[in-house]
């Protein structure tokens, strides 16, 4: 009677631990997915394409 109130406990728990694993990579794709891009970056071509840094027209090297 006790192993099955325990095993029963156990189903429970691992059903919970499935849906939240469940909705944390559901929540992982949709962050991912707005990810996307660079937030105050550069437009247009990468600046770094040529081995230097060019900003603005002025250009360093690393």
């Amino acid at each position: 009677m006790a192993a099955e109130k325990s095993e029963d406990k156990n189903k429970v728990r691992e059903d919970r631990i499935a849906a939240a694993k469940k909705a944390s990579l559901k929540e992982a794709a949709i962050r991912v997915k707005q990810a996307d891009g660079e937030i105050g970056g550069p437009s247009g071509l990468e600046p770094t394409r040529y081995g230097d840094w060019e900003r603005k027209g002025i250009v360093s090297d690393f």
